[in-house]
């Protein structure tokens, strides 16, 4: 025994001797062992063309990881149609502007006369792959600017071929076994049927911008699957996953989505590359480290007061929750433990959720949401509740959870609407009694004369009202201005134009941020103003919006803030984790002469 401890040590001096002798050597043994694990690497360039063209229709791209699984292009449809010519061409357009790199842009779109994309060839290894103990898979893409959710909703990054049904494991299921897709919100959906379960798990991003690079890495351990968009995981691990589930005789396809064994959406956009690895990289392994967006947020982690002075007084207005009831409960428990514990010191008077409390009618969801609202009922704080469109479902799960009854006992409620999702609410506060009504969207038509006869019975109160659809954003000359919807028209013509006391309306329900300043009948100016961060990281990063009212210096000031970044370790911040935003949509000032405004006598 003593002898083979003298040769094992003997084989260790002499490896040692070798690697610090030959630093070569030991560098090729570390990028050996890294490139193990390395299964596909499909990178979209000329340089990697194995033979044929995309004219021709008999491209093969090679797999630069030297695995043996090439690509082959697949084309479908009217083989005449004119429009083949441009479904798919080279481009110049890459993700650092690097010199003699490429990228392939598709430009499939549903219903049209031909498409194109590619898929795996019949003998590469990686279609029986079942990766059991954990994966990497990075993408580098670019959605197309002229991105239409009617013409390219659900289209295919990566697909893995066939469905769950073929695993005589879920009877008549057509759920696609593995894809990366683009859902109609731009929003990237990783969904995959484990070796382990008998069901998909489905990771999701936020929703992404169009004509941005990307770079993309949904890693499994083993166990859990994250999935990142430059450097952020909006929604953290999934549940215990482990594998990917795999089918004999099919293979991958880039650029194609199926359903039910048949293709469903193909992909319109650029993709530069994607790699494929049978364990879990690091960050540092990654094809790209330390990817930002072209456009981060503007925002600070500087102090920046949100009262300004005692007698001040704010309104605080949720904006859409339901990525933190569904996803990231832990953000929806931090906004409302902070507002428990900090509406005192900042004078919140009233808190306000304009809609889309859960994202669909699931009772884990639901229970979410009262968790977290459940701080502000057990210090007695002050809030009011719209219904957003994911809200309503059979059974009117809304109404059960926070209809009429949750509010009844409450001093500042004052009463509900024929349909229950109305209601009005009236706090002092300041020099004046604020009455705020919350006018429900799906029911307007239904409440609409209860909703006058409020404004009818109460014209001396200055006047908020909340609804999940009002406003939305356009972008025009570069900046994104308020625009109205039909929803929003009848609001104003039917509440707003002709009651003086509207001085504002607040809403959720669109993707983004706006506001405008509109006159009423009387000339009188009306605010108008949306808050929706659902779209963005974590789906919504914990922003809440804050609006000081200072009757002294006539002026209404309107911040962004997150306490659930303020509460965040520095080392687990991003390049985007503010707990300020300060761009002149988050961090502005309007004037508001209180005595001459709310003259309503």
């Amino acid at each position: 025994m003593r002898m083979k401890n003298i040769i094992l040590a003997l084989s260790l001096v002499c490896m040692m001797v070798s690697i610090f002798a030959y630093p070569a050597e030991a560098s090729r043994l570390v990028v050996q062992k890294e490139s193990d694990s390395i299964v596909a690497d499909w990178k979209f360039s000329k340089q990697h063309v194995k033979r044929g063209t995309i004219e021709s229709g008999n491209l093969i791209i090679e797999d630069a990881s030297k695995n043996g699984n090439d690509l082959e292009l697949v084309t479908i449809g009217d083989p005449s149609s004119p429009e083949l010519e441009n479904m798919l061409k080279w481009s110049e357009d890459d993700y650092n502007n690097q010199a003699n790199v490429d990228s392939l842009q598709f430009a499939n779109y549903k219903n049209s006369p031909a498409g194109r994309y590619l898929k795996t060839t019949n003998d590469a290894p990686i279609n029986s792959e079942n990766f059991d103990n954990g994966f990497t898979v990075e993408a580098i893409f670019k959605l197309p600017s002229d991105f239409n959710s009617s013409l390219h909703s659900w289209m295919g990054i990566l697909t893995r071929q066939g469905q769950a049904a073929d695993l005589n494991k879920m009877e008549g299921e057509k759920e696609i076994l593995t894809t990366l897709s683009v859902s109609s919100d731009k929003e990237i959906q990783w969904t995959s049927h484990p070796s382990n379960l008998d069901y998909n798990v489905s990771n999701w991003s936020r929703s992404l911008n169009t004509d941005e690079w990307y770079h993309l890495a949904v890693v499994n351990d083993g166990q859990t699957t994250t999935l990142t968009v430059n450097g952020v995981s909006d929604y953290g691990k999934s549940e215990q996953v482990a594998g990917i589930a795999a089918l004999e005789g099919k293979g991958w396809n880039i650029g194609a989505s199926e359903w039910g064994n048949e293709l469903d959406a193909l992909f319109a956009g650029n993709i530069q590359e994607i790699r494929i690895a049978n364990k879990a990289l690091t960050e540092k392994e990654w094809l790209v480290q330390d990817a930002e967006d072209d456009e981060p947020f503007e925002g600070t982690n500087d102090r920046i007061p949100l009262l300004t002075n005692k007698n001040n007084y704010n309104f605080l207005f949720v904006p859409d929750t339901q990525k933190y009831s569904s996803q990231n409960p832990e953000i929806f428990y931090s906004q409302m433990n902070w507002i428990a514990k900090n509406t005192k010191k900042n004078n919140i008077v009233m808190n306000t959720f304009v809609g889309d409390i859960v994202d669909s009618n699931s009772e884990k969801q639901w229970q979410n949401s009262l968790e977290a609202i459940s701080y502000l009922d057990k210090k007695d704080i002050p809030y009011m509740i719209a219904a957003g469109n994911h809200d309503y479902a059979e059974g009117d799960p809304f109404l059960i959870h926070y209809g009429p009854q949750r509010f009844e006992n409450k001093e500042y409620y004052k009463g509900s609407s024929p349909s229950g999702y109305g209601s009005y609410a009236i706090v002092k506060a300041g020099s004046y009694e604020y009455l705020l009504l919350i006018v429900d969207m799906e029911n307007l038509q239904t409440d609409i004369e209860w909703s006058k006869d409020v404004l009818n019975r109460h014209k001396d109160k200055p006047t908020i009202i909340a609804s999940h659809d009002i406003i939305y954003p356009e972008i025009q000359k570069n900046k994104t201005v308020a625009a109205e919807s039909s929803n929003g028209r009848l609001i104003w013509d039917e509440l707003v134009n002709d009651y003086n006391q509207v001085f504002m309306t607040v809403n959720g329900h669109y993707f983004g941020i706006a506001h405008h300043v509109k006159q009423n009948a009387s000339g009188n100016d009306v605010i108008q103003m949306l808050v929706n961060y659902q779209s963005n990281y974590r789906g919504g990063n914990g922003w809440l919006r804050l609006v000081e009212f200072d009757e002294k210096k006539n002026k209404l000031f309107f911040r962004t803030y997150s306490p659930f970044v303020d509460k965040m370790p520095n080392k687990e911040k991003t390049y985007i984790d503010y707990r300020f935003l300060t761009d002149e949509y988050n961090l502005f000032e309007l004037d508001l002469n209180f005595k001459k405004r709310f003259n309503l006598n």
